[in-house]
């Protein structure tokens, strides 16, 4: 109960809002880091998840690469590239980025894939070329899919961008980090309730979204098949 009483009072200290180490200066650090490894991850994954579920051909090699970039331990791979390219945010982007993609491709591949087949023929049926039905057949009715896996690769960059911090960035990392250092129990456990209230509101953000972008009846379908977050890529295929 002493510590809940202190991190509030830590909170309402008005000198933890302001100067370039207040809550508002690490959010948007934190939020920056978050921001372009998904966006950098999303450009990668997309394209390589929704060719491969239209064609049909690398679900192998997919399969590889999802598992392989899953097994990698962020924070040894963070300190690889630190002493490959030094101390910077580009070694922290590549971690995010390499954290961020399983999950969007799994959900990109996955939902391509589950489309029924006999839509697909009908709008091959109709004439359209293959880029058309990959674009406008494809990718609209596997949204509920790519959308869940966007969620999950946010949330899990929004957790691991505090070792930012274990190379001296900036992030919500700070507070766990200088907390550590100095004994500052109070200090680590505000940072901690910060990365999980930001968590916490990018993740109803993101369900908002799913709600406004995807369509009533592809919602419905969710619901009923209790589809949620992106069919897991395990060896030897989907799960």
């Amino acid at each position: 109960m002493n510590l809940v009483l202190e991190v509030l009072a830590w909170f309402a200290d008005p000198d933890q809002w302001q100067g370039r180490s207040g809550i508002p200066t690490r959010l948007v650090e934190h939020l920056t880091y978050t921001v372009q490894a998904v966006v950098i991850a999303a450009v990668i994954a997309v394209p390589l998840g929704g060719l491969i579920g239209h064609t049909g051909r690398g679900g192998f090699l997919l399969v590889g690469i999802a598992n392989g970039l899953r097994a990698l331990p962020e924070l040894g791979l963070l300190i690889l590239l630190v002493l490959l390219t030094g101390i910077g945010v580009l070694p922290l982007t590549i971690t995010l980025v390499v954290l961020a993609i399983p999950p969007l491709l799994a959900g990109t591949y996955a939902g391509i894939r589950n489309t029924d087949p006999a839509v697909v023929d009908a709008a091959r049926g109709v004439g359209m070329r293959e880029g058309d039905v990959l674009l406008k057949v494809e990718l609209p009715i596997a949204l509920p899919l790519m959308i869940a896996g966007l969620r999950t690769a946010t949330l899990q960059v929004i957790a691991t961008a505090a070792i930012g911090a274990y190379i001296s960035l900036g992030g919500l990392g700070r507070y766990l980090i200088d907390g550590l250092a100095l004994n500052d129990y109070t200090r680590m456990a505000g940072g901690a309730v910060l990365i999980a209230l930001l968590a916490l509101i990018v993740e109803g953000l993101l369900a908002a979204l799913q709600r406004l972008v995807v369509s009533p009846g592809l919602r419905a379908v969710s619901a009923r098949t209790g589809t949620r977050r992106p069919t897991p890529v395990v060896a030897g295929g989907t799960a």
